[in-house]
């Protein structure tokens, strides 16, 4: 059987779901397998790319989400309050799963705070995706989370440098 974990381990593997992102969430959890695909349709079909005022092609390999099939970009703007707007760019025209993770991401992280963001647990994915796709594409969906997690620390990890200078 598997070891004792210790609270901070607890929650590395539960996290936490930002409200928009957890609403989204049990959304999908609620319903059946055709009508989760279905709503994931829908949501890659509101896809639009990133702007060209935030990123144009060809894009930084730093943007590109690791093990993704549909070849998707992440990038990160900054909001005047401290948080992010997130902006994606899915390079695959059949890649209905990576539009439909950009949009729920954009939509239910965006302006959220960024200790939140960092701390959304993986599985988060599975919750709305369902557990029988493809392994790459669990990676890949997983390969965008790790990109948006990682603006998010970036920049609290900026914070908190600029805030031991100034003490």
């Amino acid at each position: 059987m598997g070891q004792c974990r210790g609270h901070a381990d607890r929650e590395a593997l539960t996290g936490f779901v930002p409200g928009p992102l957890a609403d989204v969430a049990a959304e999908f959890e609620s319903v059946d397998r055709s009508m989760r695909a279905e709503m994931l349709i829908e949501y890659a079909d509101q896809f639009e790319s990133v702007p060209a005022t935030v990123a144009t092609r060809p894009f930084a390999e730093v943007n590109r989400a690791p093990r993704c099939e549909s070849e998707a970009y992440v990038f990160a703007t900054d909001r005047p309050d401290g948080s992010i707007d997130l902006w994606f760019a899915v390079e695959n025209p059949q890649g209905l799963s990576a539009k439909a993770w950009a949009v729920i991401l954009r939509q239910t992280l965006s302006g959220q705070p960024l200790e939140d963001i960092a701390r959304v647990p993986q599985d988060t994915i599975f919750r709305i995706f369902g557990r029988d796709g493809s392994m790459g594409k669990g990676m890949g969906l997983i390969g965008m989370l790790d990109v948006v997690q990682h603006e998010a620390r970036t920049r609290l990890d900026k914070r908190k440098r600029a805030h031991a200078m100034l003490h």
